[in-house]
């Protein structure tokens, strides 16, 4: 190896150092709840709604902190414009749903027999809201939405994003140092999986550490994704249907993150193992200039698209693309995160949402050359009052990835 911690040790001994370290964070507090709903009751005046539905899932726990994942069987709240909340769930969940319950509401539920929308309907009428205007959780089911709207006839249902992004773009100073702890200890699996790296090695077996990894320093899940490939098969941003095993002189992308009280992390650095080529050397260079130039274009008051054009400017003037034509970048720089790993804003040419204090998001402007290799850093951003701000140092040369 002519680059540093690359293959030179055991997956024995970088657990063992991993289990070392002190990983300190703090959960969301129930006040910060109280103030989403707070917030969310003044974006509803000034959107024009009366309530929005907040469908089980991220939405539900962003303002509630009740965890509850989505099936075919209704569970909600309906958050009225005044503040009132009133829970919806199967009758045989009332026991558990009262249990997950953080943030107190009136619990409406419905038996197998009955329909949860009249129940809805119900809940509408008695605050009030029976011709109203309601806004419905973006990340909804259709049946649901369909439901709410076949018995609810009078009133103009939207898309509730104006509420519901209007509040979670934003990230509060406790979310973002849980979103830093994570952050950190995913680039320190990031550098062990770098570290335990040899010939022949499979990419099963990366993932696998990878995801004991993050156990270890404190993801009781794990792994929330992870993506490994080296050779070719870098070139394809999201991998190959039978990755290859690694053979000395390939180029390595690990694209992998965690998930910590709801907030996940997500961080990929691309190296070789072995004799590092020209050509990778200029297009890792050309990959490091254009994360930096979207870092520089990340501006209070500026439109996220500027960040993408940024990068589209500067890869034309290397002869690559142009727009998302390879060899090139064929998706956008990045996108918004938190406690989904894809969500607003997103870091596009359509995207025209103005960057502010709070707004978290990455920059990944991959390079791919099909067939040949793919070049992806990714590191991630909070912007404050003074501007950008990395969660963690990007890589700071191919020779010294974790430099």
């Amino acid at each position: 190896m002519n680059h540093n911690i690359i293959g030179d040790s055991t997956a024995k001994d970088q657990l063992k150092a991993l289990s070392n370290q002190d990983w300190q964070w703090a959960a969301i507090k129930k006040e910060e709840y109280h103030s989403r709903i707070q917030k969310a009751c003044l974006l509803m005046v000034k959107h024009g709604l009366d309530a929005v539905y907040l469908h089980a899932g991220t939405n539900l726990y962003y303002f509630t902190g009740m965890r509850w994942n989505a099936s075919e069987r209704m569970v909600g709240a309906i958050l009225t414009r005044n503040g009132q909340l009133h829970f919806v769930a199967p009758q045989f969940e009332y026991g558990t749903i009262r249990e997950f319950m953080l943030i107190e509401g009136k619990l409406h539920c419905w038996e197998e027999h009955e329909s949860p929308y009249l129940l809805c309907a119900q809940i509408f009428e008695q605050a009030g809201l029976s011709d109203g205007r309601v806004g419905i959780d973006e990340s909804c089911p259709f049946f649901i939405s369909d439901g709410l709207a076949s018995y609810n006839p009078q009133i103009k249902f939207s898309n509730a994003q104006p509420i519901t992004a209007g509040c979670r773009m934003y990230k509060s100073t406790d979310e973002i140092a849980i979103m830093q702890t994570a952050m950190d200890m995913t680039l320190a699996v990031q550098k062990s999986a770098a570290r335990i790296l040899r010939a022949g090695i499979s990419t099963a077996e990366v993932t696998a550490f990878i995801h004991e990894a993050h156990q270890t320093c404190g993801a009781k899940a794990g792994s929330y994704f992870c993506i490994v490939l080296f050779g070719a098969d870098s070139s394809y941003p999201h991998g190959v249907r039978q990755p290859q095993d690694l053979q000395t002189d390939d180029v390595v992308l690990i694209d992998t993150g965690c998930q910590l009280d709801g907030y996940i992390s997500d961080i990929t650095r691309s190296y070789v193992y072995g004799d590092i080529s020209a050509e990778v050397r200029r297009i890792w260079n050309i990959e490091k200039a254009l994360q930096l130039k979207a870092f520089a274009a990340a501006q209070n008051g500026k439109p996220c698209s500027q960040i993408d054009l940024s990068v589209r400017d500067l890869l034309a003037e290397h002869q690559l693309g142009p727009d998302y034509q390879l060899p090139g970048t064929p998706h956008r720089t990045g996108h918004g995160i938190g406690l989904d790993i894809h969500e607003w804003p997103y870091i596009a040419l359509h995207e025209e949402t103005l960057l502010a204090p709070g707004i978290t998001f990455s920059i990944e402007p991959m390079i791919c050359l099909p067939e040949q290799f793919g070049i992806r850093l990714e590191d991630h951003v909070y912007m404050t009052e003074e501007g950008p701000r990395w969660f963690t140092t990007p890589a700071k040369s191919i020779d010294h990835p974790f430099g």
